[in-house]
């Protein structure tokens, strides 16, 4: 696929800050709809409007998961997720409990994540694991059991923590994964350079709350690029 021209299948656009209002959420919706994203990431109170907005649209609307910093309980967790599926949610960003990762009780990480991921089938599931509380080896673990897990996608960042994301990561995870997950780039993504950067190093999808200048930039390369030819 081209990144240029297709650069918007690739967008999860985010509508995520806690001072959203109602309008604010309806006007995210129509630039969803306008520039044709993959999905338009919100909180779970905003999944009702979106699916309602967005039905007839190919934007899937995805709901963070105790967001941002994923300390609720498992069944507590579990319970959102159900809840926002059941609104009409089709993917789900999940924040892991750091703090019990961190750890090292990966039992209790992986009990939770394949629970959350069996019960929402067929839900698009992604795991934010927040590479930037993470060495490289924790890097290297949390990709390992988020594959056990059974989700669709592995996640850098909440948007929420110090650092975003960063292309070594994505590289270590593509080149260790081997196609067995896909990978979401996330926090700090704001213009179209580095977009590219992010898919070229092998991302599946970026998460931004910048899809609009993003898509718009890449149709100024596109047309730049006719001109000249």
């Amino acid at each position: 696929m081209d990144l240029l021209s297709n650069i918007n299948k690739y967008i999860d656009q985010s509508a995520l800050k806690p001072n959203l209002t109602y309008q604010d959420i309806i006007n995210q919706c129509e630039e969803a709809l306008k520039y044709n994203f993959a999905s338009l990431c919100v909180n779970p109170s905003h999944v009702k409007v979106c699916r309602e907005i967005l039905k007839k649209s190919q934007v899937k609307v995805c709901s963070v998961i105790s967001f941002p910093f994923g300390l609720s309980s498992p069944e507590i967790k579990l319970k959102e997720a159900l809840k926002a599926v059941e609104d009409g949610a089709e993917e789900l960003d999940i924040v892991w409990n750091i703090s019990v990762f961190k750890s090292k009780d990966f039992d209790y990480v992986l009990k939770e994540l394949k629970n959350i991921v069996k019960e929402t089938k067929p839900a698009i599931t992604k795991i934010i694991v927040e590479t930037a509380y993470l060495t490289n080896e924790e890097k290297i673990k949390a990709l390992e059991l988020v594959i056990e897990s059974g989700a669709d996608f592995i996640k850098t960042s909440s948007g929420f923590a110090p650092t975003g994301a960063n292309v070594e990561d994505i590289i270590l995870w593509k080149n260790l994964s081997k196609d067995r997950i896909r990978i979401k780039a996330s926090g700090g993504i704001k213009d179209l350079e580095t977009a590219i950067k992010f898919l070229q190093a092998g991302a599946d999808r970026i998460g931004t709350s910048s899809g609009a200048k993003i898509v718009e930039e890449a149709v100024k390369c596109i047309l730049t690029k006719d001109k000249k030819s």
